[in-house]
């Protein structure tokens, strides 16, 4: 039997036990005194020292203020056993060696002045002496005027003569040595290794006018060397170098003034966009930085072009007065604070937005002919090709066509005898159907020859149905706003006949698609408050006074010089009603109608309403009954520190009580929204960045919602005019290559991918 009443076994003590038993062992006071300077040094290096590549981004931070042009990085065991920068710069004069190592000691700064508007890399003095602290640290330099270089032992303190050219060497052995502890949670080398060359490369990203050398167990892991040229060039040069070619191909460039901040880089188009925000890079005086009001603003910035949850691409340069910025925020200087960060928000907002506006079409056909101009394998018909307008029509020389279901020219198979005979020649058959009526349309006969066929119809107009051949056409042109598409001259075709394809041409009486589809009045949940903008922007514009026809276009006349050539093409067929197909100088553009439609129509929306009311002061709708709700003390005192903000985006919120905030006033395009809920998130955003775009964000919503309705949708049958007015459209209308979801509009199919398909060449 189990004695119930023995005791059972004593448990270990927790460690809540262990160090309480130990705190009431010791004495209940301990005296304040000071701390050991290598205590206090390595409690500093705590901050500042993390790992490897902590030291890296010190020393590198110190070659770079020294005025260095290389700078070349030698590790072992991944900067665990070794890390030695050498350097190129001003180097340290004899005397002032050991004053280096000292705590807070530095040449950057001597007041309050010069750390408030710091302009160098490091300023504290404190990373020699954390350094030094858990390594065997040990530095010889030679600065210009001096005969020979000194080395200096941080651990004994002996100054001995050394070779070296001008420059300095500093060299950091056995990291963590003196706190074994920390060392335990370091990683792998490779990990850390990793580590070292990404911080590296984030300084390399910023001075493309310094070389960088990066060795690992005597091998040479990277090498970039300085670059030349503007500095645009010279951005462009290292970041391709840097992280690829890819990088510079799929990005555009930023260049932007908004008041004292100046903004510059490369940002990347949406197609170029990744699932991690690996490849965003911001700096700020040279300086890279991780800072939310910064990613908030570029993330605004490409909140209606991504798709999904990607990242976006970018390398931004801010350009602003010192003064202006605190970076003696964060022990690494990796964090800063902004003056103003309101407007540094807006800056590199509409930098982004500025940069990615323009249509890529034309950049993209340029940079294909390019690349079809360096690439020596492509076949001779698809480099001809790739040379020729857009508009080039067919040869001139004639071609026999070929013939279906037509009479058999020639000898039966079964009669040997005849088989080596000449084929009789037969003149092909055009028939001619007779009218049943005087009123009855003519049948077209099928030309035969392709020379003929040049003077065919290429389009279908939307003329009358004429009984005479000869009858001159007017075309209807058309025009767009607020983005007006420069309407291209039209193509002369002579006069319409009813063929027997099944289409059936539309009476000029008629408008186009595009005039009679006022794709925002239709929308019936529209809210009043744009109606009354919108109707403006959506009526249908009157249609200009109609072209005469001129003589049938030629093939001499079409491949002319003085050809319009479209970054977008021709449009040649429409395929199950959802995509357009055209023709261009680089071979097949493939269109997503419904797409393409919907962006130029949320494009006209928003421009109508920035127009009306301008973007950054918003028409405001006051409340009958003001809405009422508990808030935070944070809410309300970012209410109270925002009010001229939150007037400006149309909203009045104000407090009601110590812990009430009573919105009183909601922009007039959300009157129908949750009140509250709109103030929390735009009081939410505040706190956080000093900037909001969720008025933007809400009143873009409901555009795009009502565009999507009132594009053309798919299985809607487009004639040629209207294709081609649709792909006139895109060419000058902002962010047309992307949907209002994020999704893309068109593609591009060049003649080398084509060829690849069907084996060309090969």
């Amino acid at each position: 039997m189990i004695d119930v009443n023995a005791s059972s076994p004593e448990l270990p003590p927790t460690p809540s036990e262990t160090i309480a038993q130990a705190t009431a062992a010791e004495s209940p006071r301990r005296p304040i005194r000071d701390l050991p300077d290598e205590l206090i040094s390595q409690i500093a290096a705590g901050e500042v020292v993390e790992r490897p590549a902590s030291v890296v981004r010190e020393l590198v931070d110190n070659a770079l203020d020294s005025g260095a042009s290389q700078i070349t990085l030698r590790l072992l065991a991944g900067g665990v056993r070794l890390i030695a920068v050498e350097d190129d710069g001003c180097g340290i004069p004899r005397d002032e060696l050991p004053v280096a190592l000292r705590r807070h000691a530095t040449s950057k700064i001597t007041d309050l002045h010069d750390l408030e508007t710091v302009a160098t890399m490091g300023f504290r003095g404190e990373a020699l002496a954390a350094i030094a602290s858990v390594s065997e640290t040990s530095i010889f330099s030679r600065p210009a005027g001096q005969d020979t270089a000194y080395l200096l032992d941080a651990r004994s303190g002996e100054l001995r003569p050394a070779a070296r050219n001008q420059g300095t060497t500093v060299e950091v052995k056995e990291l963590f040595f003196s706190t074994p502890a920390r060392r335990k949670f370091l990683k792998t080398d490779a990990t850390e290794l990793a580590h070292c060359v990404e911080s590296v490369r984030r300084h390399a990203l910023a001075r493309p006018d310094v070389g960088f050398a990066i060795w690992h167990e005597g091998k040479l892991v990277e090498q970039w060397r300085a670059a030349t040229g503007t500095p645009e060039e010279a951005i462009a040069s290292r970041l391709a170098d840097v992280l690829n070619e890819k990088f510079v191909a799929n990005s555009v460039i930023v260049d932007h003034w908004s008041g004292p901040v100046h903004v510059t880089g490369r940002a990347g188009v949406p197609d170029a966009s990744r699932s991690k925000p690996d490849h965003q890079f911001c700096y700020v005086n040279g300086r890279f930085v991780r800072d939310k009001v910064l990613t908030h603003a570029a993330r605004a910035a490409y909140e209606d072009i991504l798709h999904g949850n990607k990242q976006p691409i970018y390398a931004l340069y801010i350009e602003i007065d010192p003064s202006r910025v605190d970076v003696n925020v964060h022990p690494t200087k990796i964090e800063v604070r902004f003056r103003e960060s309101r407007e540094v928000h807006q800056a590199v907002r509409h930098a982004i937005e500025n940069a990615l506006a323009a249509p890529r079409a034309a950049a993209v056909v340029e940079a294909a002919a390019q690349e079809a101009a360096r690439q020596p394998g492509l076949s001779d018909e698809s480099a001809a090709t790739a040379t020729k307008p857009a508009t080039a029509a067919a040869p001139a020389w004639p071609q026999t066509r070929m013939s279906f279901g037509e009479p058999v020219v020639g000898n039966p198979v079964s009669d040997l005898a005849k088989l080596w005979e000449p084929m009789r020649e037969q003149t092909p058959v055009v028939e001619t159907e007779a009218p049943a009526a005087p009123a009855a349309p003519v049948k077209q006969a099928v030309p035969a020859t392709e020379a003929e066929a040049v003077t065919a119809p290429v389009m279908p107009t939307q003329a009358p149905v004429s009984e005479s051949p000869a009858a001159p056409v007017a075309i209807p042109v058309t025009s767009a706003k607020p983005f007006a598409a420069p309407v291209p001259a039209p193509i002369p075709v002579p006069a319409p006949v009813e063929q027997d394809n099944g289409i059936k041409l539309r009476p000029s009486g008629q408008s186009s698609y595009f005039q009679q589809k006022a794709a925002v009045a239709q929308v019936q949940e529209a809210p009043a408050a744009i109606e009354s903008i919108v109707k403006v922007a959506a009526q249908p514009a009157p249609a200009a006074a109609p072209v005469a026809a001129t003589p049938a276009i030629t093939a001499s006349s079409a491949s002319s010089d003085t050809a319009p050539v479209w970054p977008l093409g021709r449009a040649v067929a429409q395929l199950h009603g959802v995509y357009i197909l055209a023709e261009n100088s680089q071979g097949m553009i493939i269109v997503d109608m419904h797409a393409a439609h919907e962006r130029i129509v949320y494009e006209q929306l928003k421009n109508a309403v920035n127009t009306e009311n301008g973007e950054e002061n918003i028409p405001s709708q006051p409340l009958l009954i003001p809405a009422t709700f508990a808030a935070t003390r944070e809410e309300v005192a970012t209410a109270e520190a925002h009010a001229d903000t939150l007037l400006a985006l149309g909203m009045e919120v104000s407090p009601f009580s110590p812990k009430t905030l009573a919105v009183r006033a909601v922009p007039a395009t959300l009157a129908q929204g949750d009140a509250v809920e709109l103030a929390r998130s735009v009081l939410a955003e505040l706190a956080q960045h000093d900037a909001t775009t969720v008025v933007q964000r809400a009143r873009n919503e409901i555009l795009a919602t009502m565009a999507c309705h009132g594009a053309v949708r798919a299985n809607r049958k487009l004639t040629l005019d209207e294709m081609n007015a649709l792909l006139r459209q895109m060419e000058v209308t902002e962010r047309s290559d992307q949907c209002n979801h994020g999704r893309p509009t068109w593609r591009q199919l060049t003649m080398k991918e084509l060829d690849a398909l069907f084996l060309r060449g090969r």
